[in-house]
C-alpha cells in the first residue's frame, strides 16, 4: 500500500503547479469562513506550522514533499487574506446619517432600481471628523437628473441619507458588508434633492483622466448609436453599463448572454486575438520583415499593449483585471516559446489574482471565469489526441463553437445556479448564435471604429457594431421569450460549491486512475444541495418584514416595502414571484400592524410601528416578538427589537426535531469580522440620545430668549 501511494504521488511530478492556486484558495477560504478574526497569536501558530511543514518538505522522501508544500501554501493563503483585509481597512459609518454629503465623483453606474448611482471619494459629512468619515460612499440619485449631468472628477454636494453597508438579507446569504469592505465603501444611501456642483473637474491623477476619457467615449458612442445598441456598445467598449435598460438586461440573463456585457475573458481574448492575428498576418505579407524578425512575438507584444489599453479604458474592474492577467500570461508564454493555452498558464493567472486580490475567490466572476477557462483548456487538450482529419474542414469551425459553448456553459452552470438561483435552458443555443458574431463582427468593428476615430470616420465601424448588436439583442429577446427558457433553483448549502470545485479540480489535475475518485465529491455536493432545506421563517434585519415557508411557497408579511430583501428571499427559495403575490398567500394572521406566524407549537409575532407596540399587552401570547421599534420595557418572551436586530442582523427560525425553536442570526453565521464589527452600536444609540437632548436644550434656550 505504501508503494502504491508513493507511486501515485510521484506520478504527479511535472504537473504540481496546477495545485498551487488550489492550495492558496483553500487557505483563503478557511480565512473567510472563520467565526472570529485571527489575531497575532493565531497567525504566529500558522506561520510556525508553515515553517515546520517547509522544513519537513526538505527532510521527508521526495514523494511526500508536495504534501508539506501544500500545507505551506494553505497557510500562505490564510496570511494573504488577512493582509489584504488589514490593507484595505477604512472607516465605516456606524449610524444612519441625514445631512449634507460632499465628495468627488470616481464612478458612475446604475442601481438595480434603474437610478443613477454615484460613487464619491474625498468625502465630507457634517459634524464628522475625517478619522470617522468613510473613504468612499455610494449615493443613488432619484429624480429628474440624468446621468450625463455628472462628470468624473467633479466635486458635488447634496443632501441625502446614508447608512452602513447592509448585512446579509438572510443568514449565510450574500454578505454585502464584506463586499463593501474590500471596495472601501463605508456607506450607501440615496438623495432626492438636486445635486449641485461645488467644483468642476480638475486634472488629477492618471486614473481620473482615464475615467473622464472613458465616460466621454461612452457618451459619444451612445450619441452616435442611440438606443439599446448604443448602450450595449458603450458597455463592451468602456465598461459603462449605466445606460442599459432593465428589460434588455433581463433578456440577456434569461438567455445566458449577460456575460457578453462584462468586459471579461471573452472580450479580452477576442480583442487581443484579433490584434495578434492582424499584426502577425499583416507582417507576414512583408517579406523583408517576415524573413528577418520574429513576427509571432511582435504580434504578441502588440496584442499585450492593446490589452493593457483596453484594461485602462474599461475602468479596471475586477473581471477585466482578471481577464487581462490571464491573457498576459498566455502572451508571455508566446514570447517565451511556450504553449499558451495550457493548464499551467491558467494556474499562473489564478495564482497572480489570488495573491493580488484574495477576496476575488468568493465572487462569482472569479469562480465562473476560471471554471470555464479550466474546462475549455482541459477538454481541448484531450481533443488533441483525437484524430479529426476525417471531418470536413468546413465543420471544424462550427463544431468548435458549439463544443466550446457547451463546455463553458456546463462548467459554469453550477456556479451560476448557486449565485443567481436560475438556469437558462436554451443558453447553448443563444451562445452559438451570438458568440461567433461577437468575435467576427462586433469586436473587429470596435477596433475599426477606434482606429478611424481620429479621422472622424468611426461611424463606419459603429455601423457594423450596430448590426451585430441588434442581432444579439434579437436572439436574447427571442430565446428569453421561449416557454421554459428559465428555471429557478433554491440556494445551496455553503459547503456545496467548495466541495464541487475541489472534486472537479482533482479530476482535472490528478494524474492516473485516482482522478475518478474526485468525481465523488461533486456527487456528494449535489446530494447535499438537493437536501438543503430553506429556513421556515425569515426576519429582516430591521424587523419590518417577516416571511414564512408554506406548501404554496413563502408568504410575506407585507405587500410593499423592503422589496430588495423580499426579492432575495424569494429568489433563494427558487421561486421568485412578485412581492404582492407572496403577500397574498395564506399562512399568516394579520390584525392591523400585527402579524402572527404559528410555527408548530411556537408563535412568532411581528409588530410594526410605535402605536401597535404600545397597544400590545405583554407579548400578546407570542413566544418570539419582532419589532421595528425599540422595546423599552421587559416582556415575557424572546424579543428582537430594533437595537437587538442591529446586533444580530437578519434571522432564520426553524423548529428542530425535538421541538426546540432554533434561531440563527446572520451575525452568528458570519462571525465577528472587521467588515461587520458593531462596536459603534452603543455609541450610535448614545449619539441619537445625545442629539435629542441637545435639540431639546436648544429649543428651551430659544424659547427663553424669545
Amino acid at each position: 500500500m505504501r508503494a502504491v501511494i508513493e507511486g501515485a504521488l510521484l506520478a504527479q511530478r511535472g504537473a504540481l503547479i496546477g495545485w498551487v492556486p488550489v492550495c492558496l484558495a483553500v487557505g483563503i477560504g478557511i480565512y473567510f469562513s472563520l467565526p472570529v478574526e485571527p489575531e497575532l497569536p493565531g497567525l504566529a501558530v500558522v506561520a510556525l506550522a508553515g515553517l515546520a511543514a517547509f522544513v519537513a518538505a526538505r527532510l521527508t522522501p521526495v514523494a511526500y514533499a508536495p504534501i508539506c508544500i501544500a500545507l505551506v501554501l494553505i497557510g500562505t493563503g490564510i496570511g494573504l487574506a488577512k493582509w489584504r483585509t488589514d490593507w484595505v481597512e477604512a472607516p465605516v459609518l456606524t449610524f444612519r446619517y441625514y445631512g449634507p454629503i460632499e465628495g468627488r465623483v470616481v464612478n458612475i453606474d446604475r442601481s438595480a432600481s434603474d437610478a443613477t448611482r454615484l460613487t464619491l471619494d474625498r468625502v465630507v459629512l457634517a459634524r464628522m471628523s475625517p478619522e470617522r468619515t468613510p473613504a468612499r460612499v455610494r449615493v443613488s440619485v432619484h429624480g429628474a437628473q440624468v446621468i450625463n449631468e455628472f462628470n468624473p472628477g467633479e466635486r458635488l454636494i447634496m443632501t441625502g441619507h446614508l447608512s452602513p453597508p447592509a448585512g446579509p438579507a438572510e443568514p449565510a446569504g450574500f454578505d454585502f458588508q464584506r463586499h463593501a469592505w474590500f471596495l472601501q465603501l463605508g456607506a450607501v444611501g440615496y438623495t432626492r434633492t438636486p445635486v449641485l456642483r461645488l467644483e468642476v473637474a480638475q486634472v488629477g491623477s492618471w486614473r481620473m483622466r482615464i475615467f473622464a476619457w472613458r465616460m466621454r467615449l461612452s457618451n459619444a458612442v451612445q450619441k452616435a448609436m442611440p438606443g439599446e445598441t448604443g448602450a450595449f456598445a458603450a458597455a463592451i467598449m468602456t465598461g459603462d453599463r449605466s445606460a442599459m435598460g432593465q428589460a434588455v438586461l433581463e433578456d440577456l440573463r434569461a438567455a445566458n448572454l449577460a456575460h457578453l456585457l462584462a468586459i471579461s475573458g471573452l472580450h479580452m481574448g477576442l480583442l487581443t486575438g484579433f490584434i495578434f492575428a492582424v499584426v502577425r498576418y499583416g507582417l507576414a505579407l512583408i517579406p523583408l520583415i517576415a524573413l528577418r524578425y520574429p513576427t509571432k512575438k511582435i504580434a504578441a507584444v502588440a496584442a499585450l499593449i492593446v490589452g493593457a489599453f483596453y484594461l485602462a479604458l474599461s475602468g479596471g474592474n475586477v473581471a477585466t483585471e482578471r481577464a487581462f492577467v490571464m491573457v498576459a500570461v498566455m502572451l508571455v508564454a508566446v514570447l517565451l516559446d511556450r504553449r499558451a493555452l495550457t493548464l499551467r498558464a491558467v494556474a499562473i493567472a489564478a495564482v497572480i489574482i489570488l495573491i493580488w486580490q484574495p477576496e476575488a475567490l468568493t465572487g462569482p466572476g472569479f469562480q465562473m471565469s476560471f471554471a470555464a477557462t479550466t474546462a475549455l483548456v482541459f477538454v481541448f487538450g484531450l481533443l488533441r489526441k483525437v484524430d479529426l482529419t476525417r471531418l470536413p474542414k468546413w465543420t471544424r469551425g462550427p463544431l468548435s463553437v458549439v463544443l466550446s459553448s457547451f463546455v463553458a456553459g456546463l462548467a459554469t452552470a453550477p456556479f451560476a445556479a448557486a449565485h443567481f438561483n436560475q438556469i437558462a435552458h436554451y443558453g447553448l443555443i443563444a451562445n452559438v448564435l451570438s458568440v461567433p458574431l461577437m468575435g467576427v463582427l462586433v469586436m473587429p468593428a470596435a477596433v475599426l471604429a477606434m482606429c478611424l476615430a481620429p479621422f472622424g470616420l468611426w461611424s463606419l465601424g459603429l455601423w457594423f457594431m450596430d448590426l451585430g448588436l441588434r442581432w444579439i439583442i434579437f436572439v436574447a429577446q427571442t430565446v428569453a421569450g421561449l416557454q421554459g427558457a428559465l428555471s429557478h433553483v433554491p440556494a445551496p448549502d455553503p459547503r456545496v460549491l467548495p466541495l464541487m470545485a475541489l472534486g472537479l479540480l482533482a479530476f482535472i489535475l490528478w494524474r492516473g486512475h485516482g482522478r475518478f475518485l474526485g468525481l465523488l465529491l461533486p456527487l456528494f455536493a449535489g446530494g447535499l444541495w438537493l437536501q438543503t432545506a430553506r429556513p421556515q421563517v425569515l426576519v429582516a434585519d430591521n424587523g419590518s418584514l417577516l416571511g414564512m415557508m408554506t406548501a404554496e411557497g413563502r408568504v410575506l408579511s407585507k405587500s410593499s416595502g423592503s422589496g430588495f430583501v423580499a426579492g432575495i428571499w424569494l429568489e433563494n427559495d427558487g421561486a421568485p414571484v412578485d412581492q404582492r403575490v407572496a403577500a397574498d398567500r395564506a399562512g399568516l394572521v394579520r390584525q392591523g400592524r400585527v402579524v402572527t406566524a404559528d410555527l408548530f407549537e411556537w408563535r412568532i409575532m411581528q409588530v410594526s410601528g410605535k402605536t401597535a407596540l404600545a397597544d400590545l399587552d405583554g407579548c400578546g401570547g407570542a413566544d418570539v416578538l419582532i419589532s421595528d421599534q425599540v422595546v423599552e420595557t421587559a416582556r415575557p418572551c424572546e424579543v428582537f427589537d430594533q437595537v437587538r436586530l442591529r446586533e444580530t442582523g437578519s434571522l432564520a427560525l426553524d423548529v428542530a426535531e425535538n421541538g426546540d425553536l432554533r434561531v440563527t442570526s446572520a451575525r452568528a453565521v458570519a462571525g465577528a469580522r472587521p467588515w461587520n464589527s458593531r462596536d459603534g452600536i452603543q455609541a450610535e444609540v448614545m449619539v441619537l440620545e445625545n442629539e435629542r437632548a441637545a435639540a431639546a436644550t436648544l429649543l428651551t434656550d430659544n424659547l427663553a430668549d424669545q
